[in-house]
């Protein structure tokens, strides 16, 4: 019984947790809600967003922010490139600004620093947690 209580309660707490997805799952996030950054620049480097799959927020899209301007609407298991100059950049996530559903009615703001160098890319991916909700963190390609 003791047994039962306790993976019970594991698989309570882990299930809102998210997962990464698999390459071959990753789908690109589609032309119409990629917002800015996607022109070619000269000397420019490129930030890499990939979004995690899990149950937490998977009907709603996430706003990823670059330099706090909305970059993209972002979707489990969806990734986003974006152009940027070399420099230092804020990336980060968000609500969803142009959703008018509930998914927009949380506070959701987190944002990392980012220093890219020309021709680097840089990835970052979104996650979710039980204990800090969605997070934006670097990853490796």
């Amino acid at each position: 019984m003791r047994l039962i209580l306790a993976l019970s309660t594991l698989l309570a707490t882990s299930a809102c947790s998210s997962w990464a997805p698999n390459p071959e799952d990753i789908t690109p996030v589609p032309g119409d809600r990629l917002l800015a950054y996607q022109q070619p620049r000269e000397g420019a480097g490129e930030i890499v967003v990939t979004r995690d799959f899990g149950i937490r927020g998977g009907g709603c899209y996430i706003a990823v922010r670059i330099d706090r301007e909305l970059a993209a609407r972002i979707h489990v298991g969806e990734r986003a490139r974006f152009k940027v100059p070399s420099g230092r950049h804020v990336v980060g996530i968000g609500t969803d600004p142009l959703d008018v559903t509930l998914c927009s009615k949380g506070r959701l703001r987190r944002e990392q620093l980012a220093e890219v160098a020309p021709g680097q890319r840089l990835h970052y991916r979104i996650t979710s947690e039980n204990d800090i909700g969605f997070d934006i963190r670097p990853d490796a390609p």
